[in-house]
C-alpha cells in the first residue's frame, strides 16, 4: 500500500510522437536545490569510518533537496538541535540520504562521514511522507545495487531527470530549449536485456549468488529475483542458483554475461531469444556441461562458455538443429516503425530497453525533420540503430553515412542494411576522437547530422563538427553532463537548441538518457 502513516518504513533492510511543453523549466522539481553529489569512487567510507559507524544511533534529518542521482539532501541544524545529535559544529554541513525525498523528516543511518559532507540511508519517515513517495516492487530493494530509486514513482523519477538536464545545461551552457519535448517512457519494469551478473559459490550457505552487486560494496547481493531485467531472466536467478550449486566447479563460475533479443522463430536461432555466456575460470567437466545443456536447452536459450578473453567464447550446440559455423548465435531486435530487423551477437551493444529504443529511433527521425534526397551523418553509429530508419527517410535518392569506431560494428550495420533491403548506406570504422573531415567520404557536406556517444560525450568531436555543414543536429546523450558541455560547444559554433528531453531508458536509477536538437543560425 503507498505510505501515508507518520512513520513510514524506507530502507528494505530495516523494512508515439511526443507532445511539445512549454520552454519554462521542467516542474518535477525546483533546478536551484539540485545539488552535485560526492565522487563515489574517490569517497568511499574507509574501515575505521565504517567501524565508528556501524554503532552509532540514526539521526533525525529534514530533506531539503534531492542531488543529481536522486538522493535527499539534508543539512545539518535546520530544525533539529544537539538534543538530537547535530552538535553545533557541524550546522549547514550536508548528508546525501538515499531513500528520502524532499520535505520528508526522515530517521537517517549514517554510512560515511568526511570532512565536507556525510552519508547515509533513510530507515523511516518519521513526518511528512512526500505523496511521490512510493512502495518498491523488487523484495531487494536497499541492498541490491542495481537500482536506486524504486521508492521514488516512475513519473516522479522521469521529471526529475528532466529537471537535472535543465539546470546542466542552465549551468555549463548558460541556456535553455527553445521547447521542452515530454519525457519518452516505455517499459518500467523488466526491461533490461542486458546484464553482466556477478556470481559467487558460498560454501557455508551451500548455495551460490547470482546477481547485482550490493550497494557501496564489492559482496554480490543475496537475490531470488530482479524485477528490472527481463522478466526471461529476472524470475529464473533461483533456478540458475541451483543450477550453479549443482555443478562440480560452481565455486569456479565467476559471472553470467547476458543478452535478450525479440522471439522470432522464423529466422535463424530466433527461437533462441535468450543467450548467457558463462565465465569458468577452469575447463568444467563433461557432467557439468551436460547439466548446463539439459537446463539451456529446456528454456530455448543459447549457451556460452568464456574460460579466458573474449576470443575465447565457445557456443556449446544444444540441438542438431544449432548453427555452429561460426562464434555466435544471432540475436534479434525490430523496429516495427521502419519494417526493421537488426541482427546482433550477444557481445554486441545495444540499447537495454528495447521498448524505449523503438521511441527514441521515431522521436530522433522526427526531430531531424528529413527529405527526400538529403545526406544524413550517423556519428558512433553502432549495428545502425539510427542508421537505417534514416536511409528509409531519405529514400533512394538520399545517403546515410555510419561512422564508428569498432570495425566489427561497422560490418555489422552494413549486413543489417543489406538484411534489410537498404542500398544508400555506406559504412565507415574510424576513430572519431581525431579529425575526419579529410575523408573522402566526410568532404561532400551533409543536411543534418546526429550523434550518440558515449558518456564521456564528444568534446574532440566538436571540434571539428562544424565542417560538416550539417543545419541540423540531433544529439542522442546517456550523460547530460557531457550533453550540457557538448552544448556550450555548439552554440559557441554558430548553432541554437531548439529541442530537448528526456528518455526513460533506465527507470529506477540514476541514469538519465537524453535528446537535443540543435539547428544552425542563418548568416545575416
Amino acid at each position: 500500500m503507498q505510505p501515508t502513516d507518520s512513520k513510514t518504513s524506507v530502507a528494505p533492510e530495516a523494512i508515439a510522437k511526443n507532445h511539445e511543453q512549454p520552454t519554462d523549466a521542467p516542474n518535477a522539481q525546483d533546478s536551484k536545490t539540485i545539488t552535485t553529489p560526492p565522487n563515489k569512487k574517490k569517497n568511499k567510507p574507509s574501515s575505521k569510518i565504517r567501524r565508528r559507524l556501524k554503532d552509532a544511533e540514526p539521526l533525525p534529518f529534514t530533506i531539503d533537496g534531492l542531488s543529481h542521482d536522486g538522493r535527499g539532501v539534508a543539512v545539518y541544524g535546520n530544525g533539529w538541535s544537539e538534543e538530537d545529535g547535530h552538535t553545533e559544529e557541524k550546522h549547514g554541513k550536508k548528508v546525501f540520504v538515499s531513500f528520502a525525498l524532499p520535505g520528508e523528516s526522515v530517521e537517517v543511518k549514517l554510512t560515511n562521514s568526511r570532512a565536507s559532507f556525510e552519508e547515509g540511508d533513510a530507515l523511516t519517515v518519521t513526518a511528512n511522507p512526500n505523496p511521490e513517495r512510493a512502495v518498491p516492487p523488487c523484495p531487494h530493494f536497499g541492498v541490491c545495487g542495481g537500482c536506486n530509486l524504486q521508492h521514488w514513482q516512475p513519473d516522479s523519477q522521469i521529471n526529475f531527470k528532466q529537471s537535472v538536464l535543465a539546470e546542466m545545461l542552465v549551468h555549463q551552457a548558460d541556456t535553455a530549449p527553445d521547447t521542452w519535448l515530454d519525457p519518452v517512457v516505455g517499459d518500467r519494469l523488466g526491461y533490461r536485456t542486458k546484464a553482466r551478473l556477478g556470481v559467487r559459490y558460498v560454501a557455508k550457505k551451500e548455495t551460490a549468488l547470482v546477481g547485482f552487486r550490493e550497494r557501496s560494496s564489492n559482496f554480490l547481493a543475496e537475490l531470488n529475483e530482479c524485477h528490472i531485467l527481463d522478466p526471461r531472466i529476472g524470475f529464473e536467478i533461483e533456478n540458475l542458483k541451483a543450477l550453479i550449486s549443482s555443478l562440480d566447479s560452481r565455486n569456479k563460475i565467476a559471472q553470467l554475461e547476458l543478452a535478450m533479443g525479440e522471439y522470432l522463430p522464423e529466422l535463424p536461432d530466433g527461437n533462441q531469444p535468450v543467450a548467457l555466456i558463462v565465465r569458468n575460470l577452469e575447463p568444467l567437466s563433461d557432467s557439468d556441461v551436460d547439466k548446463l545443456k539439459v537446463f539451456f536447452a529446456a528454456r530455448n536459450w543459447q549457451l556460452y562458455l568464456q574460460s579466458k578473453g573474449i576470443d575465447s567464447i565457445e557456443r556449446i550446440a544444444l540441438t542438431a538443429d544449432d548453427d555452429m559455423s561460426q562464434q555466435f548465435g544471432r540475436l534479434y531486435y525490430q523496429l516495427p516503425e521502419y519494417d526493421l530487423t537488426y541482427e546482433f551477437i550477444p557481445t554486441d551493444f545495444t540499447q537495454v530497453n528495447l521498448s524505449v529504443n523503438r521511441q527514441m529511433t521515431k522521436l530522433a527521425c522526427d526531430l531531424l525533420d528529413l527529405k527526400a534526397g538529403e545526406r544524413v551523418l550517423d556519428l558512433f553509429s553502432g549495428l545502425g540503430n539510427f542508421s537505417l530508419p534514416l536511409a528509409r527517410l531519405v529514400g533512394e535518392t538520399g545517403s546515410v553515412v555510419g561512422v564508428e569506431g569498432s570495425e566489427a560494428m561497422t560490418l555489422r550495420a552494413a549486413d543489417n542494411a543489406k538484411r534489410n533491403g537498404i542500398h544508400n548506406t555506406e559504412f565507415y570504422s574510424q576513430d572519431l576522437t581525431h579529425d575526419c573531415t579529410d575523408k573522402p567520404w566526410a568532404n561532400q557536406g551533409f543536411d543534418a547530422l546526429l550523434i550518440d556517444p558515449p558518456r564521456s560525450g564528444a568534446w574532440e568531436i566538436m571540434q571539428y563538427l562544424p565542417k560538416f555543414n550539417a543545419e541540423r543536429i540531433v544529439y542522442v546523450s546517456c550523460n547530460p553532463a557531457t550533453l550540457a558541455r557538448d552544448t556550450k560547444a555548439l552554440l559557441d559554433q554558430g548553432y541554437r537548441l531548439t529541442h530537448a528531453g528526456v528518455m526513460d531508458m533506465f527507470c529506477h536509477t540514476g541514469h538519465v538518457e537524453s535528446i537535443a536538437r540543435f539547428e544552425k543560425i542563418a548568416a545575416k
